[in-house]
């Protein structure tokens, strides 16, 4: 994500529910009658319990181990790793799978010790499998073959000065730059997100050297809502999941970002919106997202005209210009 989300910010959270109901499976099933009665099942429950628990536990305490490290040894780890790391959160890549063994664990509960429940254990199955779903997308969006964009015309000429409005650690601008192996990026971040270590700025610069663009793109720290840059400054912009982010200031920064593009320019904007992958991720948080339609209405009010509009990487795109 970029550096403009603020919901990871409620991480600490979700860890805090997850220890409670992890020390409650452990704890508090296993005197279940039903459950007693099955040693494989009492077993199962107690390693699930741990699982969530101390799943929850290190979700907690990763972030300030990752800044006590990187105060003792700040070159250690990226010494250690190599290619490229876009700052994925441990919870936001591992929450999902430790949630549906939970889910799935509640199932086979109900169902033992409370047959005729069979409603509600068929209703934490299903939660179980959306849960998995949810978790293999997340998982498949931290493979290089997706830091891609989708096939649209976006540029208009070689030599274009490219916006990545919203870059976080550099998904989107290791994917234009491969798009095209000559035009000039602009990365921009408030790089204040408090998952990634320095807000991700460390981690993009490092990217950035990884590929070998670093001559090709200039790091700008700045908001969406208060762009850094004169009026028609780029021939286009691209932003992918930041503005969705900006909550009730989305329509401020599409204002902003048409004012900043030249007339004729084109804009690549790429959101969430509700759907069965965003499902899949979020369950009916899902059903709060801006719709389609309504980031129709939106890109319109801000002096921009539609000219393709699709999906990508379970994400909604529009090419507006």
């Amino acid at each position: 994500m970029n550096g403009q989300d603020s919901s990871h910010r409620h991480g600490w959270l979700v860890g805090v529910i997850g220890m409670v109901a992890g020390l409650a499976i452990l704890f508090h099933m296993p005197s279940i009658k039903g459950v007693a009665g099955v040693a494989a099942l009492v077993v199962a429950v107690h390693v699930v319990g741990a699982l969530v628990f101390f799943g929850s536990l290190r979700n907690l305490v990763a972030r300030p181990l990752d800044r006590l490290c990187a105060r003792l040894k700040p070159e250690g780890r990226a010494a250690e790793r190599s290619g490229l790391d876009f700052g994925w959160a441990r919870g936001w890549m591992n929450g999902l799978w430790i949630a549906a063994l939970a889910a799935g664990l509640m199932a086979v509960v109900v169902q033992m010790t409370a047959p005729g429940w069979w409603p509600v254990s068929f209703l934490f199955l299903l939660v179980a499998v959306n849960l998995l779903a949810g978790n293999a997308l997340v998982r498949s969006i931290k493979r290089l073959d997706h830091v891609v964009l989708p096939m649209v015309s976006l540029l208009a000429d070689r030599q274009d000065t490219v916006l990545d409005a919203g870059c976080g650690a550099g998904r989107t601008t290791v994917a234009l730059a491969k798009a095209n192996q000559h035009v000039r990026i602009v990365a921009l971040d408030r790089f204040d997100a408090a998952y990634i270590k320095d807000g991700g700025r460390a981690l993009l610069v490092r990217n950035l050297q990884t590929v070998g663009i670093s001559g090709r793109v200039r790091v700008e720290k700045g908001d969406i809502t208060e762009l850094p840059f004169p009026d028609g400054a780029f021939d286009c912009i691209v932003s992918a999941h930041a503005v969705d982010h900006l909550g009730s200031s989305k329509e401020r920064g599409l204002l902003e970002l048409r004012r900043v593009l030249k007339s004729g320019g084109r804009f690549l904007l790429i959101v969430w919106v509700p759907g069965w992958a965003m499902f899949a991720l979020a369950n009916v948080l899902s059903f709060f997202l801006t719709s389609k339609e309504s980031w129709r209405r939106m890109v319109r009010r801000s002096g921009f005209s539609i000219v393709d509009e699709g999906a990508h990487n379970g994400a909604w795109f529009m090419l507006l210009e």
